[in-house]
């Protein structure tokens, strides 16, 4: 009889994949995106500073399954004046039980302490708004240091908290810097799982020189 091998590797992804897939529902961010993917990212002159090497389509990332398309959200700051302080109305119209978001922030690990592309950890930098049909809502907050971190690792991948490093991968433009990128997932439980969220509001927060982007979004029923 002859034997099939499979690798651990493999054996992992496809658990990953089966247990992601279960109830899984990819919410639609294309019709608010404003940046392509494969389009240089916070300043047009950064020249192959993308996430074209983020694998298209459907893809498990952290045991959770998400749609990646061409675009995305991104966000403004003080270095990224060309993109809105907010998106408003991401359509969700359902119950769900959870969100994972997948998404990071441009600037904020440069430097130390007082260099002006530095973030301290505590710093409010994003939230998505949960809004359901009665009209009451729920703030996700996005937090510098607890949530996300500079998509750049130069800070040598410190933790964050509530948010897991999913991703990592790179671009030229990073590598001229010696530097990895990444992309973390918060993973948010709905408080209110009977009521129908209608729809996500993401904006940012504060003064920093954060610039908050988010690449998907998959949802839970």
């Amino acid at each position: 009889m002859k034997m099939l091998t499979i690798s651990a590797t493999v054996l992992a992804a496809f658990l990953g994949a089966t247990a992601a897939d279960k109830g899984a529902i990819f919410i639609d961010l294309q019709p608010k995106a404003n940046q392509k993917l494969s389009e240089n990212f916070h300043n047009e002159k950064f020249e192959g500073n993308n996430l074209s090497k983020l694998p298209k389509g459907e893809s498990v990332f952290g045991e959770v399954r998400f749609k990646i398309d061409e675009k995305m959200i991104q966000l403004s700051s003080k270095y990224v004046e060309k993109k809105p302080d907010k998106v408003e109305g991401i359509k969700v119209d359902r119950k769900i039980k959870k969100l994972y978001l997948l998404h990071a922030t441009g600037f904020g690990a440069f430097g130390n302490l007082g260099d002006p592309l530095y973030i301290n950890d505590g710093t409010a930098i994003g939230k998505y708004t949960v809004r359901y049909d009665d009209k009451a809502e729920e703030i996700i907050p996005v937090v510098y240091g607890e949530d996300v971190r500079d998509w750049f690792n130069h800070d040598q991948m410190k933790l964050a908290p509530r948010g897991k490093v999913v991703w990592e991968g790179e671009n030229d433009f990073a590598r001229q810097f010696g530097a990895k990128l990444r992309l973390y997932m918060t993973e948010w439980k709905n408080p209110f799982p009977n009521k129908k969220v209608v729809s996500i509001d993401f904006g940012r927060q504060g003064e920093s020189v954060a610039a908050p982007f988010c690449v998907a979004i998959t949802a839970d029923e």
